[in-house]
């Protein structure tokens, strides 16, 4: 069962409607993205040498050619590892390294910057431009037929953070992706031929998944040319493409409708925002639905089970008589047709409705484990459930809200970020003491990064702190402002306490 025949059956039905675009212009039908996908797949198992299961790693801002180099790599039977563009090159070493990637795509600036890595790490043979002639050359190779996969057959290595230690990557098969795609024209987009997903969030995370859908229903995948998320340009892309479909953090949907280039657009074409990624308000989905209508649908999920725990409809949200109107906006909706969702208490054991505890889920839907790292795996899926880390309740007709996070993420415009891994960099400096990095609100971004800093006798500086930060992690994760503190508050145990920290924030 091999997820790439999502294409292949497309190709055939819908041979000449458009497949990718590039702004406004067509780049490939179905049928020539399905030929150029099969002549990359011959490639990468003749000329490239690769065998069945080897790992590909996708380093790419968005760009048309991701759906090539991704549906080659299913089609060819390897296995996918994408990875944020915005990392740092220290983290794109551990992602390369610890899944033994032996080939990566990316995109021009980015293929200069991680070509030394194909002579440093031993797994590591070619870095690819998929901008370049050597590319194009791959997909005129003699195609290779669709190889026959287990549905259990690993597809997708997706590397998420954790609180402690390196990046995990989460294994996710065939089956997992399929039941994620068919979960989400199920409960989420009743997607039709020619229908426009606008990826403007990254394509090697939720966007890129919520275009699978597209492929599966012979829509149009449409890269913007700035290749990210600019209002004026997405406002332009709505007005051109009927049926516009969208993957949008949060602080997206903000921008979006408070750009000057909104006041007057036309967003007639505008079929769904789904959104998801981190929290949404309920006095900024009221403001949206009011600017927009009620073209809204909310999913939550995490890597390990991707874009599928709960969601809230498009339906829901359009219900402005439901007498629990509020908190169902305020909610993450109701769980997914593919999967089970409880509330356990701290020994697994369920929660009656309205408790708050820890969400958990079940369903094919979720990962086969952790790459290399049978430990976390035990943790995470111990009694056959998938422990999210995330604190909420069920209400009386089945809507889940999340409460708060048992881990200390900060989710900054849609983007995951550690704290734990700016607090192990700027630790590293000679003249920090200790330190303790809290996530602030921010109107636009929904949470920014700020540090506590109790320094080493020293009169280091923000402006010193921030080189040191860039030096070690990437640029976005650095914190936006830095307090200098005699002590940290702490418990009898010695734990910082994050929320005191927090509190002086808002105080």
């Amino acid at each position: 069962m091999n997820i790439a025949n999502l294409l292949e059956r497309t190709a055939k039905t819908y041979p000449d409607l458009p497949a990718l675009t590039h702004g406004k212009e067509i780049v490939a039908t179905y049928r020539e993205y399905a030929g150029q996908v099969a002549g990359l797949a011959g490639a990468l198992r003749g000329s490239l040498g690769l065998a069945a299961g080897d790992r590909v790693a996708l380093i790419m801002k968005n760009h048309p050619e991701y759906w090539v180099a991704l549906f080659a790599i299913w089609r060819a039977g390897l296995v996918a590892v994408p990875a944020n563009a915005k990392l740092h090159i220290n983290e794109f070493r551990y992602i390369l390294e610890n899944s033994d990637s032996r080939v990566v795509f990316a995109t021009a600036e980015l293929a200069d910057e991680l070509a030394p890595l194909a002579g440093e790490l031993a797994a590591l043979e070619r870095v690819i431009s998929v901008q370049d002639a050597g590319f194009r050359a791959l997909k005129q190779e003699p195609p290779l037929a669709l190889q026959d996969v287990s549905p259990e057959t690993l597809a997708w290595l997706f590397y998420t953070s954790g609180t402690t230690g390196k990046p995990k990557g989460a294994m996710i098969s065939h089956r997992n992706i399929l039941m994620a795609v068919l979960s989400y024209i199920t409960d989420l987009v009743s997607v039709e031929p020619g229908d426009a997903a606008i990826h403007t969030a990254p394509q090697t995370h939720g966007s890129g998944f919520s275009g699978l859908p597209m492929i599966a229903k012979a829509g149009i995948q449409v890269t913007p040319l700035s290749g990210g998320f600019d209002p004026a340009e997405t406002l332009e892309l709505i007005a051109h493409y009927p049926n516009s479909c969208f993957f949008f953090a949060p602080t997206m949907v903000h921008r979006l409708i408070s750009s000057p280039a909104f006041e007057g657009a036309d967003t007639s074409n505008l079929k769904v925002i789904v959104y998801g990624g981190g929290p949404m308000y309920e006095a900024d989905i009221r403001r949206a639905i009011a600017a927009l209508g009620p073209r809204f649908a909310q999913l939550y999920g995490q890597g390990e089970a991707p874009m599928t725990i709960t969601g809230l409809s498009t339906a829901l949200i359009r219900d402005e008589n439901h007498p629990r109107r509020s908190e169902i906006l305020a909610s993450v909706g109701t769980e997914r047709t593919d999967v089970e969702v409880r509330v356990f208490d701290a020994d697994d054991n369920p929660l009656p409705v309205g408790e708050i505890g820890e969400v958990v889920v079940r369903g094919d839907v979720v990962m086969l484990g952790y790459w290399k790292n049978p430990e976390a795996t035990a943790e995470s899926l111990r009694g056959g459930w998938l422990h999210t880390g995330d604190m909420g309740c069920f209400d009386e007709e089945g809507f889940l809200t999340l409460k708060d996070r048992s881990k200390d993420m900060i989710i900054s415009g849609g983007t995951n970020i550690y704290p734990r891994e700016i607090e192990e960099a700027l630790l590293t400096h000679p003249d920090v003491e200790e330190i303790s990095v809290v996530g602030r609100p921010h109107a636009d971004w929904g949470e920014e990064v700020v540090a506590f800093v109790v320094r080493k006798g020293g009169a280091v500086t923000p402006e010193e702190l921030d080189r040191h930060c860039i030096e070690h992690i990437a640029r976005f994760k650095r914190p936006k402002e830095y307090f200098f503190v005699d002590e940290l508050p702490k418990n009898n145990y010695g734990k910082v306490l994050k929320t005191e920290l927090r509190a002086r924030l808002n105080s």
